[in-house]
């Protein structure tokens, strides 16, 4: 009988000694996990404040190139964009004044657009280049500039990569050119007024363009020689076009009389500036423009932007 319960004493101190154990082995396990847990939790967090860091960095500098760009000049084009298609305008310049067109071999092609920026031509003329993935430059007039709501248009031009350039705040052949003569104080008030509107209307003191245009073209004007020098010891150039799409020349034209002008004009010519206007009034001008890219693609020209 004692045998008995010393045997079942002894059983049951096993299960208790058993239980024990297996209390310690699931209280080291939860113990584990949790610390595994804690370690997992810490070290995403670690990983977390890594990434945050790094993205913190990454924004202080784009912050700081975007700073440093604001503080560095920039001429007529975005600077990757110039990099790209700009051509020096002083060069072509002197193309166009010794009728010179042969440019190496080299066919090129500069469309401009004089007298805007309009509220209903140029968004439809800056959609057609992007179709194309082609540039233009832009003659800007500060009588279109100052209309409500170009100045979102001439950002647009800018910020699309086009090339802007100077073409007189006024355009009045009156106050500029008095008698057919070029008045040279009345000349440069009136592009350095148009200067400084383009500034404004972008937003960038620190932008400039080396690229002027005489309204009506510095051929049509008397005593244009001093304009010459001013513009050479600033190194600046004044250009005029050696083909046209007519739509600023006699009876008004529909778009495929335009397209015939654009490419008559410009045939036997590697060199080409090609004048067109984006203005009001100008819708013509705008439904001939995708035919005359496609023409001059095919043809072999590389299009490229005047700085």
């Amino acid at each position: 009988m004692k045998n008995k319960k010393r045997t079942k004493r002894n059983t049951s101190k096993r299960k208790s000694s058993n239980f024990s154990f297996k209390k310690l082995l699931l209280f080291v396990i939860v113990i584990a996990c949790v610390a595994g847990c804690i370690k997992i939790g810490l070290a995403y967090k670690e990983e977390q404040q890594v990434l945050q860091n790094q993205k913190e960095q990454k924004e202080q500098l784009a912050k700081d190139i975007e700073e440093k760009e604001k503080n560095q000049p920039v001429i007529g084009q975005k600077k990757k964009y110039k990099d790209m298609y700009g051509v020096d305008s002083q060069k072509v310049w002197n193309a166009l004044n010794t009728y010179d067109y042969d440019n190496g071999g080299k066919k090129e092609i500069f469309l401009t657009f004089d007298d805007g920026p309009s509220l209903t031509n140029t968004p439809n003329v800056l959609k057609i280049l992007n179709d194309n993935n082609v540039k233009g430059t832009f003659f800007v007039i500060g009588k279109s500039l100052k209309i409500d709501g170009a100045p979102t248009i001439l950002k647009q031009i800018y910020n699309e990569g086009m090339a802007i350039a100077n073409h007189s705040y006024s355009h009045d052949y009156a106050y500029l050119y008095p008698g057919r003569v070029l008045d040279m104080k009345n000349f440069t008030a009136d592009f350095d007024k148009n200067e400084a509107l383009i500034k404004k209307s972008l937003g960038m003191e620190n932008f400039s363009t080396r690229v002027i245009r005489c309204p009506g073209g510095q051929i049509s004007w008397k005593k244009t020689e001093p304009l010459n020098e001013y513009l050479i010891k600033r190194n600046m150039a004044s250009i005029d076009w050696n083909a046209l799409n007519g739509d600023a020349e006699g009876p008004k034209k529909n778009a495929e009389q335009l397209y015939q002008e654009a490419i008559k004009s410009g045939q036997g010519k590697n060199l080409i500036v090609l004048l067109m206007h984006d203005t009001y009034g100008k819708e013509e001008t705008v439904k001939a423009l995708d035919k005359i890219i496609k023409h001059y693609k095919q043809l072999g020209y590389q299009f490229k932007t005047l700085v």
